[in-house]
C-alpha cells in the first residue's frame, strides 16, 4: 500500500507502471513525487501557467502593487530567489518574482 499524495488515502496501489488511488483516482510515480509542490496562501497547488491574485499589498521601491491585483501566467521557479518561488506578469509592472504565500489561485 502507498499513501496517496493527493487525498492521503492509505489504499494506493502499484499497477506495475504507476501508483493509483482507488478513492480519488490520482495516479503518480516516484519521479513525480520528487517535484516539490508549491501551494498558494490557502493550500491550492500552483502550476506553471496558472493565474493568481495577490492577497496583500506588495511594495516595489516607491510603488505598491495593491491587494487583488492579478498575476497572469505564473511560472514555478526551479531555484527560488530570497523566498520568491513564482514569477508572474503584472499589468504596469511586467514580470516580477512573488512569494506563493501571498497569492491565491484563480
Amino acid at each position: 500500500m502507498h499513501k496517496c499524495p493527493s487525498c492521503g488515502s492509505e489504499y494506493g496501489y502499484d499497477d506495475g507502471v504507476a501508483y493509483n488511488c482507488p478513492e480519488c483516482g490520482h495516479v503518480w510515480t516516484d519521479e513525480s513525487l520528487k517535484e516539490e509542490e508549491i501551494k498558494d496562501a490557502v493550500g491550492n497547488v500552483l502550476t506553471t501557467g496558472d493565474d493568481v491574485t495577490l492577497i496583500a499589498d506588495v511594495k516595489l521601491g516607491k510603488d505598491t502593487i495593491k491587494r487583488g491585483t492579478k498575476a497572469k501566467g505564473i511560472r514555478i521557479l526551479d531555484d527560488p530567489h530570497n523566498g520568491h518561488d513564482i514569477d508572474g506578469k503584472v499589468d504596469k509592472f511586467g514580470s516580477i518574482y512573488l512569494k506563493s504565500s501571498i497569492v491565491k489561485k484563480l
